[in-house]
């Protein structure tokens, strides 16, 4: 979240960001109503506190005069009120705060989803490609249909040499982020609330919720490795020589998929449960905007040496959610239906989330602030696989293997 004397200050800019990236009903003046009367009352109490004390003190070393008594005893009473009165207003000033977005770099596009500009472009687009549902049931690599059965619709299971084929996806994403200086690890697929909101996952409308809820449990299962990589530093407070921190983080992720209506949808493109490759930094604020290109980067690595085509978006403030400051979409060429479809993100979240979770930083002069952190897709494995089927599935039933996957497929060259 924001800090509300940022908000105070910069009244203006928050107020514009919040309106481009689409979030109608915020009241930044009823948001700094409630943190004047939260002043006032903590003052009020700050004072009641300090007139207890004093009367506390002289009730010792003797007999109280029942005035004294009574005194006191009015004191507490109002006490009591006051503090009450400052849980709720703190309460609900913190309730506002949460539903805050993060403002908007400069160089973000402004207005809906079709105003993102395209700033990198790579590979030769085929015209002609392989749809990789009917080619995956013709060889027996998915069943939707017993997926269904088991556990709901858009579940499913891989079986086989698509399995195989998902397996390698998972070492070579693993072994490009490592050289990059990423620390591998699997991460909890569940998360508290406190974790999920510090995340910032706030959807602009109540039916755009994408989380599954554990029943009577303060979890929910993760809709990205992000959400328990943003809680692993959780009130702590980091030392400025050892920043930037890079972790990958490798998990079954779960969405509902709400608010996906008119999406495409197809097969795995867009599924409940998937496996993802993620990864995250935490790093000082200045060092924030290079990192953001340094993970882009990556991601660009991956897709040119799986020779798949893509380009990449500055996305537009309409599209963006709720932490981000600023983010790219990386689109693969998908020769099946002649267009870009999204593929990976990566997103400058900022101190937005450091701030909910209260990750910090103590600088070499002793001085303390919030970090930044950021995120980016390594290897999202559902769509990839489709965007490797559509681009290597041949004529005669056969999917070519990208070099760069034959070390973890025993050498083969097609599947």
């Amino acid at each position: 979240m924001l800090d509300i004397n940022f908000i105070r200050e910069n009244k203006a800019l928050v107020e514009k960001s919040t309106k481009e990236k689409g979030y109608k009903n915020i009241d930044i003046d009823n948001l700094l109503k409630l943190d004047d009367e939260r002043k006032k009352i903590l003052k009020d109490v700050e004072e009641l506190r300090k007139e207890r004390n004093e009367t506390a003190a002289k009730m010792k070393g003797g007999k109280p005069s029942d005035e004294l008594i009574k005194k006191g005893k009015e004191i507490k009473e109002k006490l009591a009120t006051e503090e009450k009165k400052l849980e709720e207003v703190e309460t609900n000033l913190k309730t506002e705060l949460k539903s805050v977005p993060n403002i908007i770099f400069d160089d973000v596009p402004l207005g809906p989803e079709e105003n993102s500009v395209e700033v990198k472009k790579w590979g030769k687009n085929k015209e002609k490609g392989i749809d990789h549902l009917d080619f995956a049931t013709k060889r027996d690599w998915v069943d939707f249909e017993r997926g269904a059965k088991v556990a709901g619709t858009k579940f499913y299971y891989l079986k086989g040499d698509l399995a195989l084929l998902e397996n390698a996806l998972v070492q070579f994403g693993l072994k490009k982020v490592t050289e990059h200086g990423f620390t591998f690890m699997d991460v909890p697929d569940m998360v508290s609330s406190r974790v999920l909101e510090g995340c910032g996952f706030n959807p602009r409308t109540s039916d755009q919720s994408d989380e599954y809820y554990i029943e009577g449990e303060d979890l929910a299962m993760i809709a990205t490795a992000e959400m328990p990589l943003t809680g692993y530093h959780m009130d702590e407070i980091l030392d400025e020589k050892d920043l930037p921190l890079f972790y990958a983080g490798y998990s079954a992720c779960f969405r509902k998929e709400a608010g996906a209506y008119g999406k495409y949808t197809r097969g795995l493109f867009r599924v409940h449960q998937f496996n993802k490759l993620e990864m995250y930094c935490f790093c000082l604020p200045e060092q924030s905007k290079e990192i953001h290109e340094k993970i882009l980067g990556i991601e660009e690595e991956i897709w040119q040496e799986l020779g798949i085509p893509y380009h990449v978006i500055n996305i537009a403030a309409g599209d963006l959610g709720a932490p981000a400051a600023k983010k790219y979409d990386l689109e693969y060429w998908s020769p099946v239906n002649q267009k870009y479809q999204e593929l990976t993100s990566c997103s400058n979240c900022t101190d937005f989330q450091a701030r909910s979770v209260n990750c910090r930083v103590r600088r070499k002069d002793g001085s303390i602030e919030f970090v930044h952190t950021l995120n980016g897709t390594a290897i999202s494995l559902a769509r990839t696989m489709v965007a490797v089927i559509e681009n290597y599935a041949t004529e005669d039933g056969k999917l070519k293997v990208p070099e760069v996957l034959k070390p973890y497929l025993n050498g083969k060259s097609e599947l």
